[in-house]
């Protein structure tokens, strides 16, 4: 039987951390490019750097300490298990700040976490990669949920086609590849049908064996 699993963002997705990410770059000087603020930061000054990575990891921790689970989120993740579909959580945020927030939430379980400090940030696919390869998946057999369109390039790059993207801002949209295809959920819900006639697709056409 072929290994599926489903690779889930974390803030904005699964869980609403609060933080305000236009407001970290506006504080820092940092233009809205489209880049993660971490790789932003990387041509700053030393002073101004340090100074950015102490501001992030405060409004992590803040944000892990305050946020709430996405309303759907223990319900999906309860369905994909109830089929044998192996569950991971591929996130920019940090280490810490994962640990914090699944020990408050219990259903936040998952078969594999990954963070920025296990592999390359997305939008570069190193994390997807990782994750398949450690859950023994094949990209066909996989499929990507986020919010942004650092989640859609990483999980394209990985060789992932099933990406689902949540309330996509439009300034996002705009920047991801034309290449690079998607499907649009409004919330979980509209996940959970997209990911059901993923599966059933799959099903239909012998995927596993």
């Amino acid at each position: 039987m072929t290994r599926r699993c489903v690779l889930f963002d974390m803030d904005g997705t699964l869980f609403d951390s609060g933080i305000d990410f236009l407001g970290i770059r506006s504080q820092l000087g940092l233009p809205q490019d489209g880049r993660p603020i971490l790789a932003q930061l990387e041509e700053a000054t030393p002073e101004d750097r340090a100074r950015g990575i102490e501001l992030l990891h405060a409004t992590e921790a803040e944000g892990a300490a305050n946020g709430r689970l996405i309303p759907g989120t223990a319900e999906l993740l309860a369905w994909l298990r109830g089929q044998q579909i192996l569950c991971a959580l591929v996130t920019n945020n940090s280490r810490r700040s994962v640990d914090a927030i699944v020990a408050r939430h219990p259903l936040l379980s998952f078969d594999l976490i990954l963070t920025r400090d296990d592999a390359a940030a997305k939008p570069e696919p190193d994390l997807f990669l990782l994750a398949m390869e450690k859950l023994g998946c094949n990209p066909a057999a996989s499929a990507a949920v986020g919010d942004t369109h650092l989640d859609a390039m990483a999980a394209h790059r990985a060789g992932i086609r099933e990406i689902h993207l949540i309330s996509l801002p439009e300034w996002m949209a705009n920047v991801i590849p034309v290449n690079v295809e998607y499907k649009p959920a409004n919330n979980l819900a509209d996940v959970h049908s997209g990911l059901e006639a993923w599966l059933l697709h799959e099903d239909a056409s012998g995927s596993r064996t």
